[in-house]
């Protein structure tokens, strides 16, 4: 499955994509493929398994993207995250993809691991641009890169931040999933500064609906994504309330943010689905109903 064909083929439909993390262990295997065989049964255009910092998940990451295309018959893009490894390295586990037919890497920088004791290989590539053209020159996949509409937790300014999407547009890269986000102000704006920047490639919107108030808190703190006031205070509502009230209410918001996105036009939508599938579900049956999707 080459997503950066998908994306830039007129469809009369979004491309719908759903994002896992590989399963830590063994004893966590059986829920995850119940969840990842949930979410097939769905209408849907992809799937992707992300990439540990460091290598740390390179093995886990490996096959579980084995396991989804060569059994289970899943599109599946692979992750990798360049960060610390040496060129040698990172051309090994590509090759490992390839091998198991692995048409498109979703290439990212990563973060630097929490581990002490890992040393960063000093041929390593610094940026996810230079990973890019690396890949983009030894390799014929199709390539996907990360944008970040309020800007990377790291960068200077934003505007310097899209100029680095430009880079890796230059480099190679074929579509953007975009950070989320919990105003589309955000994401609009970005998109409109990126368009006045060069960047003509597909961005996607990244969707990651609201599981639970200390998870999304803490993502929200990880990934420099802004939780407005009106929802922070609604969610101190509701963890007073019955359980499973904040996850019915990130359904809801999620539906209402999806809807605005799809009926201005996006080219598709990339779930976060922290390897569950319920709120998932429920928000593409409800856009379904609405005849979005």
């Amino acid at each position: 499955m080459q997503a950066g064909k998908l994306y830039s083929e007129k469809r009369n439909k979004p491309v719908v994509s759903f994002e896992f993390f590989p399963p830590r262990d063994e004893a966590a295997e059986t829920k995850f493929y119940n969840v990842v065989d949930s979410l097939a049964d769905l209408e849907y255009d992809y799937m992707s398994v992300t990439f540990g910092a460091g290598g740390s998940t390179k093995d886990g990451s490996y096959n579980t993207v084995k396991k989804m295309i060569q059994e289970k018959n899943l599109p599946t893009v692979a992750y990798i995250a360049g960060f610390g490894l040496a060129p040698s390295e990172i051309t090994s586990i590509l090759d490992r993809y390839r091998d198991i037919g692995v048409k498109t890497i979703f290439a990212i920088r990563g973060d630097e691991p929490k581990n002490a004791e890992f040393t960063p290989h000093p041929d390593s590539f610094k940026y996810a641009s230079d990973l890019i053209a690396f890949i983009n020159k030894n390799y014929e996949f199709d390539l996907g890169c990360a944008g970040y509409p309020e800007g990377h937790i790291q960068a200077k300014s934003l505007d310097k931040d899209i100029s680095y999407l430009k880079l890796k547009q230059d480099n190679g890269a074929q579509y953007v999933i975009a950070q989320y986000f919990y105003e589309n102000r955000f994401f609009f704006d970005y998109v409109e500064k990126c368009r006045q920047a060069g960047v003509t490639i597909p961005i996607i919107p990244g969707i990651m609906p609201i599981y639970s108030m200390k998870l999304t808190h803490m993502l929200c703190k990880l990934c420099g994504s802004t939780l407005p006031p009106e929802v922070s205070r609604k969610l101190e509502e509701l963890t007073e309330k019955e359980k499973g009230a904040v996850a019915e209410y990130g359904i809801d918001f999620a539906v209402d943010q999806c809807r605005e996105l799809l009926e201005k036009g996006v080219d598709g939508l990339h779930f976060y689905t922290m390897d569950r599938s319920r709120s998932v579900t429920e928000i593409i049956t409800r856009l379904k109903k609405d005849n979005l999707l």
